[in-house]
Protein backbone atom coordinates (compact mmCIF):
# COMPACT_ATOMS: atom_id res chain seq x y z
CA UNK A 1 0.00 0.00 0.00
CA UNK A 2 1.15 3.54 -0.84
CA UNK A 3 -0.15 6.37 1.32
CA UNK A 4 1.65 9.36 -0.24
CA UNK A 5 -0.37 10.72 -3.23
CA UNK A 6 2.71 12.17 -4.99
CA UNK A 7 4.58 8.87 -4.80
CA UNK A 8 1.48 7.07 -6.02
CA UNK A 9 1.13 9.49 -8.93
CA UNK A 10 4.64 8.58 -10.14
CA UNK A 11 3.85 4.86 -9.81
CA UNK A 12 0.59 5.26 -11.73
CA UNK A 13 2.36 7.24 -14.45
CA UNK A 14 4.81 4.38 -14.92
CA UNK A 15 1.95 1.86 -14.97
CA UNK A 16 -0.04 3.91 -17.51
CA UNK A 17 2.85 4.33 -19.94
CA UNK A 18 3.77 0.69 -19.48
CA UNK A 19 0.26 -0.32 -20.52
CA UNK A 20 0.25 2.12 -23.45
CA UNK A 21 3.62 0.95 -24.74
CA UNK A 22 2.49 -2.68 -24.47
CA UNK A 23 -0.06 -2.02 -27.22
CA UNK A 24 -3.19 -2.26 -25.06
CA UNK A 25 -6.06 -0.02 -26.19
CA UNK A 26 -5.91 3.45 -24.66
CA UNK A 27 -9.29 3.05 -22.96
CA UNK A 28 -8.25 -0.21 -21.30
CA UNK A 29 -4.94 1.40 -20.27
CA UNK A 30 -6.82 4.21 -18.52
CA UNK A 31 -9.20 1.83 -16.77
CA UNK A 32 -6.29 -0.41 -15.75
CA UNK A 33 -4.33 2.52 -14.34
CA UNK A 34 -7.33 3.66 -12.30
CA UNK A 35 -7.91 0.18 -10.88
CA UNK A 36 -4.22 -0.10 -10.02
CA UNK A 37 -4.45 3.21 -8.17
CA UNK A 38 -7.23 2.00 -5.91
CA UNK A 39 -5.53 -1.35 -5.32
CA UNK A 40 -2.25 0.36 -4.33
CA UNK A 41 -3.81 3.10 -2.19
CA UNK A 42 -4.65 2.53 1.47
CA UNK A 43 -8.41 3.04 1.38
CA UNK A 44 -9.16 2.12 5.03
CA UNK A 45 -12.46 0.58 3.97
CA UNK A 46 -14.85 -0.98 6.50
CA UNK A 47 -14.78 -4.80 6.61
CA UNK A 48 -18.15 -5.12 4.84
CA UNK A 49 -16.92 -3.20 1.78
CA UNK A 50 -14.18 -4.65 -0.42
CA UNK A 51 -11.92 -2.65 -2.72
CA UNK A 52 -13.64 -4.26 -5.70
CA UNK A 53 -16.99 -2.93 -4.46
CA UNK A 54 -15.48 0.55 -4.40
CA UNK A 55 -14.00 0.09 -7.89
CA UNK A 56 -17.38 -1.05 -9.20
CA UNK A 57 -19.18 1.92 -7.66
CA UNK A 58 -16.72 4.47 -9.04
CA UNK A 59 -16.64 2.75 -12.44
CA UNK A 60 -20.43 2.78 -12.83
CA UNK A 61 -20.66 6.38 -11.65
CA UNK A 62 -17.86 7.71 -13.89
CA UNK A 63 -19.01 5.90 -17.04
CA UNK A 64 -22.57 7.14 -16.66
CA UNK A 65 -21.70 10.72 -15.76
CA UNK A 66 -19.08 11.09 -18.51
CA UNK A 67 -21.48 10.05 -21.29
CA UNK A 68 -24.75 11.44 -19.89
CA UNK A 69 -24.27 14.79 -21.59
CA UNK A 70 -26.46 16.52 -24.17
CA UNK A 71 -23.47 18.56 -25.34
CA UNK A 72 -21.53 15.37 -26.08
CA UNK A 73 -24.23 14.26 -28.51
CA UNK A 74 -22.80 16.84 -30.93
CA UNK A 75 -19.70 14.67 -31.25
CA UNK A 76 -21.12 11.75 -33.32
CA UNK A 77 -23.10 14.20 -35.47
CA UNK A 78 -20.04 16.29 -36.37
CA UNK A 79 -18.10 13.07 -37.01
CA UNK A 80 -20.86 11.85 -39.33
CA UNK A 81 -20.94 15.19 -41.14
CA UNK A 82 -17.21 15.00 -41.75
CA UNK A 83 -17.39 11.39 -42.93
CA UNK A 84 -20.14 12.20 -45.44
CA UNK A 85 -18.17 15.13 -46.86
CA UNK A 86 -14.99 13.06 -46.88
CA UNK A 87 -16.66 10.68 -49.34
CA UNK A 88 -17.99 13.35 -51.70
CA UNK A 89 -16.26 15.37 -54.41
CA UNK A 90 -15.93 18.41 -52.14
CA UNK A 91 -12.12 18.42 -52.19
CA UNK A 92 -11.98 18.27 -56.00
CA UNK A 93 -14.55 21.04 -56.29
CA UNK A 94 -12.72 23.21 -53.76
CA UNK A 95 -9.45 22.81 -55.64
CA UNK A 96 -10.91 23.70 -59.03
CA UNK A 97 -12.73 26.69 -57.52
CA UNK A 98 -9.72 28.03 -55.62
CA UNK A 99 -7.11 27.74 -58.39
CA UNK A 100 -8.18 30.92 -60.30
CA UNK A 101 -8.26 32.98 -57.08
CA UNK A 102 -4.80 32.02 -55.84
CA UNK A 103 -2.84 32.02 -59.08
CA UNK A 104 -1.55 35.63 -58.73
CA UNK A 105 -0.39 35.42 -55.08
CA UNK A 106 3.35 34.72 -54.51
CA UNK A 107 3.52 30.98 -53.94
CA UNK A 108 0.42 30.48 -56.06
CA UNK A 109 -1.06 27.03 -55.60
CA UNK A 110 0.86 26.27 -52.39
CA UNK A 111 -1.79 28.40 -50.69
CA UNK A 112 -4.43 25.90 -51.76
CA UNK A 113 -3.26 23.63 -48.94
CA UNK A 114 -3.87 26.39 -46.38
CA UNK A 115 -7.17 27.66 -47.78
CA UNK A 116 -8.63 24.25 -48.65
CA UNK A 117 -7.63 22.79 -45.27
CA UNK A 118 -9.22 25.76 -43.47
CA UNK A 119 -12.45 25.40 -45.42
CA UNK A 120 -12.67 21.65 -45.09
CA UNK A 121 -11.77 21.83 -41.39
CA UNK A 122 -14.76 24.12 -40.91
CA UNK A 123 -17.09 21.38 -42.12
CA UNK A 124 -15.37 18.29 -40.75
CA UNK A 125 -13.82 19.09 -37.36
CA UNK A 126 -11.15 16.43 -37.85
CA UNK A 127 -7.48 16.98 -38.64
CA UNK A 128 -7.07 13.46 -40.02
CA UNK A 129 -10.02 13.84 -42.40
CA UNK A 130 -8.82 17.31 -43.42
CA UNK A 131 -5.26 16.17 -44.16
CA UNK A 132 -6.35 13.05 -46.02
CA UNK A 133 -9.06 14.71 -48.10
CA UNK A 134 -7.08 17.77 -49.16
CA UNK A 135 -3.78 15.91 -49.50
CA UNK A 136 -5.23 13.28 -51.81
CA UNK A 137 -5.96 16.00 -54.34
CA UNK A 138 -3.40 18.77 -53.81
CA UNK A 139 -0.18 16.74 -53.51
CA UNK A 140 -0.71 15.02 -56.84
CA UNK A 141 -1.81 18.26 -58.49
CA UNK A 142 1.15 20.27 -57.16
CA UNK A 143 3.61 17.55 -58.15
CA UNK A 144 2.22 17.30 -61.69
CA UNK A 145 2.52 21.09 -62.11
CA UNK A 146 6.17 21.14 -61.01
CA UNK A 147 5.88 22.61 -57.50
CA UNK A 148 8.62 21.91 -54.96
CA UNK A 149 7.94 18.75 -52.96
CA UNK A 150 9.28 20.01 -49.63
CA UNK A 151 7.07 23.09 -49.40
CA UNK A 152 4.03 21.16 -50.64
CA UNK A 153 4.46 18.48 -47.96
CA UNK A 154 5.20 20.97 -45.18
CA UNK A 155 2.28 23.27 -45.96
CA UNK A 156 -0.10 20.29 -46.01
CA UNK A 157 1.22 18.99 -42.69
CA UNK A 158 0.87 22.37 -41.01
CA UNK A 159 -2.48 23.40 -42.49
CA UNK A 160 -3.96 19.93 -42.07
CA UNK A 161 -3.77 20.22 -38.29
CA UNK A 162 -6.19 23.17 -38.38
CA UNK A 163 -9.07 20.69 -38.25
CA UNK A 164 -8.81 20.94 -34.45
CA UNK A 165 -8.67 24.75 -34.28
CA UNK A 166 -11.20 25.77 -36.94
CA UNK A 167 -14.70 25.28 -35.49
CA UNK A 168 -16.53 22.96 -35.26
CA UNK A 169 -13.78 20.95 -33.58
CA UNK A 170 -14.02 17.51 -31.99
CA UNK A 171 -11.31 18.43 -29.49
CA UNK A 172 -13.21 21.60 -28.50
CA UNK A 173 -16.36 19.56 -27.92
CA UNK A 174 -14.51 17.07 -25.71
CA UNK A 175 -12.71 19.85 -23.83
CA UNK A 176 -15.98 21.75 -23.32
CA UNK A 177 -17.72 18.69 -21.91
CA UNK A 178 -14.87 17.71 -19.58
CA UNK A 179 -14.10 21.25 -18.37
CA UNK A 180 -17.73 22.46 -18.31
CA UNK A 181 -16.79 25.33 -20.63
CA UNK A 182 -19.29 26.67 -23.18
CA UNK A 183 -18.70 24.83 -26.46
CA UNK A 184 -20.23 27.73 -28.38
CA UNK A 185 -17.73 30.15 -26.81
CA UNK A 186 -14.87 27.76 -27.60
CA UNK A 187 -15.96 27.65 -31.24
CA UNK A 188 -16.06 31.45 -31.45
CA UNK A 189 -12.79 31.85 -29.52
CA UNK A 190 -10.96 29.68 -32.06
CA UNK A 191 -11.76 31.88 -35.07
CA UNK A 192 -9.14 34.63 -34.64
CA UNK A 193 -6.30 32.26 -33.60
CA UNK A 194 -7.14 30.06 -36.60
CA UNK A 195 -7.06 33.08 -38.93
CA UNK A 196 -3.73 34.26 -37.47
CA UNK A 197 -2.20 30.79 -37.76
CA UNK A 198 -3.41 30.40 -41.34
CA UNK A 199 -2.01 33.84 -42.16
CA UNK A 200 1.36 32.86 -40.68
CA UNK A 201 1.41 29.72 -42.84
CA UNK A 202 0.63 31.74 -45.98
CA UNK A 203 3.19 34.38 -45.01
CA UNK A 204 5.89 31.72 -44.73
CA UNK A 205 4.89 30.29 -48.12
CA UNK A 206 5.13 33.77 -49.69
CA UNK A 207 8.54 34.35 -48.07
CA UNK A 208 9.88 30.99 -49.27
CA UNK A 209 8.56 31.58 -52.78
CA UNK A 210 10.24 34.97 -52.99
CA UNK A 211 13.52 33.64 -51.58
CA UNK A 212 13.46 30.53 -53.77
CA UNK A 213 11.81 31.36 -57.12
CA UNK A 214 12.63 27.83 -58.32
CA UNK A 215 10.03 26.50 -55.88
CA UNK A 216 7.25 27.89 -58.12
CA UNK A 217 7.03 26.81 -61.78
CA UNK A 218 7.13 29.63 -64.30
CA UNK A 219 4.70 28.23 -66.85
CA UNK A 220 1.51 28.88 -64.90
CA UNK A 221 -1.80 29.11 -66.71
CA UNK A 222 -3.36 32.57 -66.58
CA UNK A 223 -6.87 33.01 -65.27
CA UNK A 224 -9.39 35.71 -66.11
CA UNK A 225 -11.98 37.25 -63.81
CA UNK A 226 -14.56 35.16 -65.63
CA UNK A 227 -12.67 32.03 -64.51
CA UNK A 228 -12.67 33.31 -60.93
CA UNK A 229 -16.38 34.05 -60.96
CA UNK A 230 -17.10 30.68 -62.56
CA UNK A 231 -15.12 29.01 -59.76
CA UNK A 232 -17.47 30.44 -57.14
CA UNK A 233 -20.06 27.77 -57.95
CA UNK A 234 -17.68 25.21 -56.45
CA UNK A 235 -16.72 27.33 -53.43
CA UNK A 236 -19.98 28.97 -52.38
CA UNK A 237 -21.80 25.73 -51.40
CA UNK A 238 -19.05 25.04 -48.86
CA UNK A 239 -19.25 28.58 -47.47
CA UNK A 240 -23.01 28.21 -47.25
CA UNK A 241 -22.70 25.02 -45.21
CA UNK A 242 -20.16 26.68 -42.91
CA UNK A 243 -22.49 29.64 -42.42
CA UNK A 244 -25.49 27.44 -41.70
CA UNK A 245 -23.63 25.27 -39.18
CA UNK A 246 -21.63 27.94 -37.36
CA UNK A 247 -23.86 30.95 -37.93
CA UNK A 248 -26.66 29.47 -35.84
CA UNK A 249 -24.24 28.96 -32.92
CA UNK A 250 -22.66 32.41 -33.20
CA UNK A 251 -26.03 34.17 -33.51
CA UNK A 252 -27.47 32.23 -30.58
CA UNK A 253 -30.19 30.44 -32.58
CA UNK A 254 -28.88 26.89 -32.14
CA UNK A 255 -26.86 24.87 -29.66
CA UNK A 256 -23.77 23.02 -30.93
CA UNK A 257 -25.75 19.78 -30.93
CA UNK A 258 -28.58 21.28 -32.98
CA UNK A 259 -26.04 22.85 -35.34
CA UNK A 260 -24.35 19.47 -35.76
CA UNK A 261 -27.68 17.88 -36.72
CA UNK A 262 -28.25 20.67 -39.24
CA UNK A 263 -24.72 20.07 -40.51
CA UNK A 264 -25.45 16.40 -41.19
CA UNK A 265 -28.50 17.36 -43.24
CA UNK A 266 -26.47 20.04 -44.99
CA UNK A 267 -23.69 17.59 -45.83
CA UNK A 268 -26.24 15.22 -47.37
CA UNK A 269 -27.65 18.09 -49.43
CA UNK A 270 -24.12 19.11 -50.48
CA UNK A 271 -23.26 15.52 -51.42
CA UNK A 272 -26.42 15.32 -53.51
CA UNK A 273 -25.55 18.67 -55.13
CA UNK A 274 -22.14 17.30 -56.12
CA UNK A 275 -23.93 14.15 -57.42
CA UNK A 276 -21.79 11.77 -55.38
CA UNK A 277 -24.37 10.51 -52.89
CA UNK A 278 -25.18 6.80 -53.05
CA UNK A 279 -26.01 4.01 -50.64
CA UNK A 280 -22.44 2.71 -50.57
CA UNK A 281 -21.03 6.10 -49.56
CA UNK A 282 -23.78 6.58 -47.01
CA UNK A 283 -23.21 3.15 -45.46
CA UNK A 284 -19.45 3.71 -45.25
CA UNK A 285 -20.01 7.12 -43.66
CA UNK A 286 -22.29 5.72 -40.94
CA UNK A 287 -19.97 2.80 -40.21
CA UNK A 288 -16.90 5.04 -39.96
CA UNK A 289 -18.79 7.52 -37.76
CA UNK A 290 -19.86 4.73 -35.38
CA UNK A 291 -16.30 3.37 -35.13
CA UNK A 292 -14.80 6.81 -34.49
CA UNK A 293 -17.47 7.81 -31.96
CA UNK A 294 -17.19 4.54 -30.03
CA UNK A 295 -13.41 4.88 -29.90
CA UNK A 296 -13.61 8.45 -28.58
CA UNK A 297 -16.34 7.63 -26.03
CA UNK A 298 -14.39 4.63 -24.76
CA UNK A 299 -11.36 6.86 -24.17
CA UNK A 300 -13.55 9.49 -22.50
CA UNK A 301 -15.06 6.96 -20.07
CA UNK A 302 -11.61 5.58 -19.24
CA UNK A 303 -10.31 9.09 -18.62
CA UNK A 304 -13.36 9.95 -16.48
CA UNK A 305 -12.79 6.83 -14.38
CA UNK A 306 -9.10 7.67 -13.93
CA UNK A 307 -10.06 11.28 -13.14
CA UNK A 308 -12.36 10.15 -10.34
CA UNK A 309 -9.66 7.88 -8.95
CA UNK A 310 -7.15 10.73 -9.09
CA UNK A 311 -9.57 12.97 -7.21
CA UNK A 312 -10.55 10.26 -4.71
CA UNK A 313 -6.95 9.43 -3.87
CA UNK A 314 -5.99 13.12 -3.66
CA UNK A 315 -3.38 13.15 -6.42
CA UNK A 316 -4.75 16.25 -8.14
CA UNK A 317 -4.81 18.22 -4.90
CA UNK A 318 -1.34 17.05 -3.94
CA UNK A 319 0.09 17.97 -7.36
CA UNK A 320 -1.61 21.36 -7.30
CA UNK A 321 -0.25 22.08 -3.84
CA UNK A 322 3.23 20.90 -4.85
CA UNK A 323 3.35 23.09 -7.96
CA UNK A 324 1.92 26.00 -5.98
CA UNK A 325 4.69 25.52 -3.40
CA UNK A 326 7.30 25.95 -6.16
CA UNK A 327 6.10 29.55 -6.57
CA UNK A 328 6.41 29.38 -10.35
CA UNK A 329 5.30 32.44 -12.26
CA UNK A 330 2.22 31.85 -14.44
CA UNK A 331 4.30 32.04 -17.63
CA UNK A 332 6.91 29.57 -16.37
CA UNK A 333 4.05 27.26 -15.39
CA UNK A 334 2.46 27.43 -18.83
CA UNK A 335 5.91 26.81 -20.37
CA UNK A 336 6.31 23.67 -18.23
CA UNK A 337 2.81 22.54 -19.23
CA UNK A 338 3.64 23.17 -22.90
CA UNK A 339 6.82 21.09 -22.70
CA UNK A 340 4.81 18.32 -21.06
CA UNK A 341 2.30 18.34 -23.93
CA UNK A 342 5.09 18.25 -26.51
CA UNK A 343 6.51 15.16 -24.81
CA UNK A 344 3.09 13.51 -24.60
CA UNK A 345 2.53 14.29 -28.28
CA UNK A 346 5.44 12.02 -29.13
CA UNK A 347 3.60 8.93 -27.87
CA UNK A 348 -0.14 9.74 -27.69
CA UNK A 349 -2.87 10.98 -30.02
CA UNK A 350 -4.60 14.31 -29.43
CA UNK A 351 -7.86 13.09 -27.91
CA UNK A 352 -6.02 10.89 -25.43
CA UNK A 353 -3.80 13.78 -24.40
CA UNK A 354 -6.82 15.96 -23.60
CA UNK A 355 -8.84 13.43 -21.63
CA UNK A 356 -5.84 12.05 -19.73
CA UNK A 357 -4.27 15.32 -18.62
CA UNK A 358 -7.20 17.71 -18.22
CA UNK A 359 -8.38 16.51 -14.77
CA UNK A 360 -4.93 17.23 -13.33
CA UNK A 361 -3.70 20.17 -15.40
CA UNK A 362 -6.84 22.35 -15.57
CA UNK A 363 -7.13 23.02 -11.80
CA UNK A 364 -3.44 23.95 -11.71
CA UNK A 365 -3.56 26.45 -14.58
CA UNK A 366 -6.83 27.97 -13.34
CA UNK A 367 -5.28 28.40 -9.90
CA UNK A 368 -2.37 30.18 -11.61
CA UNK A 369 -4.81 32.70 -13.08
CA UNK A 370 -5.47 31.38 -16.59
CA UNK A 371 -9.07 31.35 -17.83
CA UNK A 372 -10.50 27.93 -18.86
CA UNK A 373 -11.63 29.40 -22.21
CA UNK A 374 -8.10 30.61 -23.01
CA UNK A 375 -6.56 27.36 -21.86
CA UNK A 376 -8.95 25.45 -24.13
CA UNK A 377 -7.60 27.21 -27.23
CA UNK A 378 -4.03 26.85 -25.95
CA UNK A 379 -4.61 23.13 -25.44
CA UNK A 380 -6.11 22.74 -28.92
CA UNK A 381 -2.97 24.24 -30.49
CA UNK A 382 -0.77 21.94 -28.39
CA UNK A 383 -2.86 18.99 -29.58
CA UNK A 384 -2.35 20.22 -33.16
CA UNK A 385 1.38 20.09 -32.50
CA UNK A 386 0.99 16.47 -31.42
CA UNK A 387 -0.37 15.67 -34.88
CA UNK A 388 3.01 16.45 -36.45
CA UNK A 389 5.26 15.41 -33.55
CA UNK A 390 7.27 12.23 -34.18
CA UNK A 391 7.05 9.34 -33.70
CA UNK A 392 3.24 9.14 -33.29
CA UNK A 393 2.19 12.28 -35.17
CA UNK A 394 -0.89 10.90 -36.92
CA UNK A 395 -0.90 13.50 -39.68
CA UNK A 396 2.66 12.44 -40.60
CA UNK A 397 1.49 8.89 -41.25
CA UNK A 398 -1.49 10.15 -43.28
CA UNK A 399 0.81 12.25 -45.47
CA UNK A 400 3.28 9.38 -45.80
CA UNK A 401 0.47 7.12 -47.00
CA UNK A 402 -0.71 9.72 -49.52
CA UNK A 403 2.66 10.89 -50.83
CA UNK A 404 4.60 7.59 -50.62
CA UNK A 405 7.57 9.63 -49.32
CA UNK A 406 9.77 8.41 -46.49
CA UNK A 407 9.01 9.75 -43.01
CA UNK A 408 12.34 11.58 -42.67
CA UNK A 409 11.61 13.66 -45.79
CA UNK A 410 8.19 14.58 -44.43
CA UNK A 411 9.65 15.50 -41.03
CA UNK A 412 12.21 17.83 -42.60
CA UNK A 413 9.48 19.53 -44.62
CA UNK A 414 7.29 19.89 -41.52
CA UNK A 415 9.86 21.51 -39.20
CA UNK A 416 9.25 25.18 -40.29
CA UNK A 417 5.50 24.79 -39.80
CA UNK A 418 6.09 23.13 -36.42
CA UNK A 419 8.14 26.21 -35.42
CA UNK A 420 5.33 28.49 -36.66
CA UNK A 421 2.88 26.68 -34.38
CA UNK A 422 5.26 27.12 -31.42
CA UNK A 423 5.39 30.82 -32.28
CA UNK A 424 1.58 30.88 -32.36
CA UNK A 425 1.49 29.51 -28.80
CA UNK A 426 3.83 32.30 -27.69
CA UNK A 427 1.64 34.92 -29.40
CA UNK A 428 -1.49 33.46 -27.81
CA UNK A 429 0.12 33.61 -24.38
CA UNK A 430 1.35 37.18 -24.86
CA UNK A 431 -1.94 38.40 -26.34
CA UNK A 432 -4.81 36.48 -24.67
CA UNK A 433 -7.36 38.91 -26.14
CA UNK A 434 -7.02 36.96 -29.39
CA UNK A 435 -9.16 34.38 -27.60
CA UNK A 436 -11.52 36.65 -25.66
CA UNK A 437 -12.25 39.34 -28.28
CA UNK A 438 -15.04 37.61 -30.24
CA UNK A 439 -16.76 35.69 -27.39
CA UNK A 440 -16.99 38.85 -25.27
CA UNK A 441 -18.69 40.75 -28.07
CA UNK A 442 -20.85 38.04 -29.63
CA UNK A 443 -22.01 36.09 -26.58
CA UNK A 444 -21.37 38.46 -23.68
Amino acid sequence: MIADPLTLSVVLLVIMFGLLLSGIWIGFSLFGTGIAGLLLYDLNLPPVLSVWDKIGNILANSVWNSLDSWALSALPLFVLMGEILYRTAISTRLLSGLVPWLSRIPGRLYHINVVACSLFAAVSGSSAATTATVGNITLHELKSRGYHKKLALGSLAGAGTMGFLVPPSLIMIIYGVLSETSIGKLFIAGIIPAAVLGGMYSGFIILQSLMHPEYVPADEQTHTWWDRLAGLKDILPVFLLIFVVLGGIYLGYTTPTEAAAIGVVGSLVLAAYFRNLNLANLRESFQAAVRTTCMICFIITGAAFLSQIVGFIGIATALSNYIASLNLSPYILILVVGIMYLMLGMILDGISIVVMTLPIVLPIVVQAGFHPLWFGIYLVIMVELSQITPPVGFSLFVIQHISKENLFTILRATVPFFVIMILMVVILTAFPDLVFFLPSRMMG
